[in-house]
């Protein structure tokens, strides 16, 4: 019995290494229990076996830890499907169960389809509208779904060094469950960042000010002048405020060693990020370099749009 599940499992795993070499995301939580089946070391894959496919869920970082699709994308899937041994795959977070080579649990997560937001509001928690859904025009798609995140559940990981409770909207703190668009590929070049910190001697530890921004959070802030767009890609789930805070103060971190923290420190940090686009062309973005105020410290914007910005 436990040779055909891991069977199972083999041909469920090349199935989602189909999903995402057509384009659906990753993302992470918890849920079915089943017998795990370790990852293999991240390799570049030379043929489409499964043991090739397999360390491509982790992304180019090696360190995402779940995938993400629609419930119909799932089902449209019949191995994948049939993992869940007559479960609908509804909304919410279900254990595949894989194992990272580290140990960690991979899931996978069943969106609440965007088709299904009516109004403002999904179950509850305040989202607003997106320029398209009120008749303006926009260069970005609509977000695919959104992660439900709960109490419970907030701090599931992303991957190995980002959780849920990262990303969410600052505001609404007392309304459950939340909802949050994140795509992996930020996450990705996120966990690049940090690696490539690490490389050049300096701490990793990335906070992030702002992760996903609803669009009635959005507009509040939106101006010119403090750089909050519009149609800011915070509210596409594939831009991060972000510094670096080793001793957990809040702030930036001294990164270029001249005693003081300023706008230097973010040119430091951008300039880690520009590296990490120059060798991982795919997850291309927006680099945004930000002065400190009387609010904030200095950071750096960060975003995976597919196109080059800087500012």
């Amino acid at each position: 019995m436990q040779k055909m599940w891991i069977g199972r499992a083999r041909q469920a795993v090349a199935a989602v290494g189909l999903m995402l070499a057509t384009g659906l995301s990753t993302a992470a939580l918890v849920g079915m229990s089943a017998p795990r089946r370790a990852l293999p070391t991240p390799v570049a894959p030379s043929d489409d076996s499964v043991d090739a496919v397999l360390p491509r869920l982790l992304g180019r970082s090696g360190k995402l830890r779940a995938i993400q699709a629609t419930p119909d994308g799932i089902r449209e899937l019949p191995v994948v499907s049939s993992l869940f041994e007559g479960i609908d795959p509804e909304p919410g977070v279900h254990d595949l169960g894989l194992a990272t080579p580290s140990g960690e649990s991979f899931f996978v997560v069943a969106l609440i389809p965007f088709q299904t937001k009516h109004g403002a509001r999904v179950d509850g928690y305040n989202i607003g509208f997106w320029p398209t859904e009120r008749g303006r025009t926009s260069r970005y798609d609509l977000p695919e779904g959104f992660i439900q995140v709960t109490a419970d559940n907030q701090f599931t990981p992303l991957s190995e060094h980002f959780r849920l409770a990262d990303f969410v909207t600052h505001d609404q703190q007392g309304v459950w469950p939340k909802m949050l668009v994140i795509q992996p590929r930020l996450i990705d070049k996120l966990e690049l960042i940090a690696a490539e910190l690490a490389n050049v001697g300096k701490p990793s530890t990335l906070r992030i000010m702002s992760g996903f921004r609803t669009p009635q959070y959005n507009m509040r802030g939106v101006c010119r002048r403090c750089g909050r767009a519009k149609d800011s890609r915070h509210m596409y789930g594939d831009a991060a405020d972000i510094l670096v805070d080793a001793d957990g103060d809040g702030r930036m971190d001294d990164l270029d060693g001249d005693g003081r923290v300023n706008v230097r420190d973010a040119r430091f940090l951008a300039a880690v990020a520009e590296r990490v686009e120059a060798e991982h062309s795919d997850l291309i973005g927006g680099i945004g370099i930000y002065k400190p105020t009387r609010s904030h410290g200095p950071f750096v914007h960060v975003d995976a749009r597919g196109f080059a910005a800087r500012w």
